[in-house]
């Protein structure tokens, strides 16, 4: 993407935060100072989600946890983040940003210290849950301050950054943690997937003060904000995600369809609610208003299907490799290094290729990871847990670049035909929607998985391998509702996504 065009998008993000004023001058050049601590703890968020997938399995023998806790030690992370995301956003517009980083980059370092010492299972998934709200603290903070702080050219720079740094922590996280599980770095194993996070987060919290400048949105009168809006969003959603999850280990008895119910009636007195609040003026914890846009509720329900095919792509594939074919945590790590790869090399054209070509490269990436799904469940049906490594390549290569075609383009593609002074609400909402993706993915592909493990591991991944392709079947068919590419010069594109 150029980088004019790049610095009008992350301007529009600006205009969300009117007469916004940092505490530092723009002409400061020491802020560039900000930005690799902004960046450490955005790059802290996303690798922590994805690097205990290989861990799992170790977790598993070590802690004696049932497949419901390794469920919610992943799916919990995600569901707090989504649930707090929104609101902490405005609460940094209202109280200052900094203050809110440092507040979520505490509690970040304290719960991973928290799960880096727990003694069973209950415990690590009460404190993944606590790690994930410290999360979502923390992570709009990174954004906004960036939105902010850098001005034209240099705020293109800075995000370009920024997107580089959740992409290399989403895909690198397998390695990392395999490095960390099986190098047993001072006999930790497992644990030092969260405990390498304190000495990270206390080295941030001791240069955020003197590095990260303040701001703050200037507001008139209303400081109002919809905390009992988020509590019933936060509520529906586990009400949904609990029998998902607990529902098969314990036989899907009555309380888990009540339960289910119970979630969609609560989901749906949130948009009552919300609708009430915006027909009396006052503010809303989502804008719905942008759903009124066909294109915006296809991205977002794009967006919901990619995140679970992606989360849950990552947490299954590690339980094939070493509990199916015995490989170890670093060799399973390397192994997703195809998968990165493959990444990197299709995300790095396609905000070009988007801006030029609009949604025929999200169905083309649709298309990508769709194939390279049923390539895999091919393979796998092939060689079961005892043939070579190899054949698991092309669907492997396929996979990675369909995620990277897909996931970029997708957001671009949606915000660039939102108001600019919605699009600070609209880009909030899409990175909810994926960490709820990504905690419905592990779920409900968990059903599948667990479902048919105990008879033949190889058999399960091949089940929910085709589970996910009927995701990806979503994710094209969504893709006709998505606009065409704007001809009009001054069209305003979307950049790198929120979070990963």
């Amino acid at each position: 993407m150029p980088r004019g065009r790049r610095g009008r998008i992350v301007g529009a993000l600006a205009t969300t935060h009117a007469l916004t004023h940092p505490s530092r001058s723009a002409t400061d050049a020491s802020r560039w100072s900000a930005l690799p601590v902004l960046l450490a703890g955005a790059f802290m968020v996303v690798l922590d989600f994805f690097i205990v997938n290989v861990a799992l399995p170790v977790i598993a023998t070590d802690l004696q946890a049932s497949e419901s806790s390794l469920e919610w030690i992943v799916a919990g992370y995600g569901l707090a983040v989504a649930a707090v995301l929104i609101v902490a956003g405005r609460l940094g517009d209202l109280f200052g940003r900094r203050k809110l980083y440092a507040a979520g980059l505490g509690s970040f370092t304290l719960t991973s210290l928290a799960c880096g010492l727990a003694p069973d299972p209950t415990f690590l998934v009460i404190a993944r849950v606590a790690q994930g709200v410290a999360a979502g603290i923390l992570m709009p903070q990174v954004l906004s301050t960036i939105a902010v702080t850098y001005q034209r050219e240099e705020r293109a720079r800075a995000m370009s950054l920024y997107g580089v740094t959740l992409g290399l922590a989403a895909v690198g996280g397998q390695l990392i943690g395999g490095a960390l599980v099986q190098t047993d770095v001072l006999s930790l194993s497992w644990r030092g997937c969260f405990l390498m996070n304190v000495p990270l987060g206390l080295a941030g919290l001791l240069a955020t003060p003197r590095f990260v400048p303040e701001s703050r949105a200037e507001v008139g009168g209303e400081r109002r904000i919809c905390f009992d809006g988020a509590l019933l969003l936060a509520v529906g959603l586990v009400a949904i995600l609990l029998p998902v999850i607990q529902g098969r280990e314990y036989g899907w008895p009555v309380w888990t369809w009540i339960s289910l119910a119970a979630g969609l009636a609560i989901l749906a007195a949130f948009v009552g609610s919300q609708r009430r609040l915006a027909r009396r003026g006052q503010p809303a914890l989502v804008d719905l208003r942008l759903f009124d846009e066909r294109t915006f509720s296809a991205g977002l329900g794009a967006m919901l299907a990619l995140s679970s095919v992606q989360a849950a792509f990552f947490v299954y594939l590690a339980f094939y490799l070493q509990q199916g074919r015995g490989l170890k945590p670093l060799q399973a790590g390397l192994v997703f290094t195809i998968l990165a790869v493959a990444y990197v090399v299709a995300s790095g054209p396609a905000p070009k290729l988007t801006a030029k070509h609009g949604r025929k490269v999200v169905a083309a990436g649709g298309l990508t990871l769709l194939l390279g799904l049923v390539v895999l469940a091919v393979a796998v049906a092939v060689i079961g847990v005892g043939g070579l490594l190899f054949a698991l390549v092309p669907g492997l290569v396929l996979v990675g670049a369909g995620i990277g075609l897909t996931f970029t383009p997708i957001q671009q593609t949606v915000l660039s035909n939102v108001d600019p002074a919605r699009a600070g609400a609209a880009s909030g909402m899409l990175s909810t929607i994926q960490q709820v993706g990504f905690a419905l993915g592990v779920a409900m592909s968990g059903v599948v998985y667990f479902g048919a493990a105990d008879q033949d591991i190889a058999e399960a991944f091949q089940t929910t391998l085709w589970q996910m392709a009927a995701f990806a079947v979503e994710i094209v068919a969504l893709t006709a509702l998505l606009p065409r590419p704007r001809r009009d010069p001054k069209a305003i594109p979307q950049t790198e996504p929120a979070a990963a």
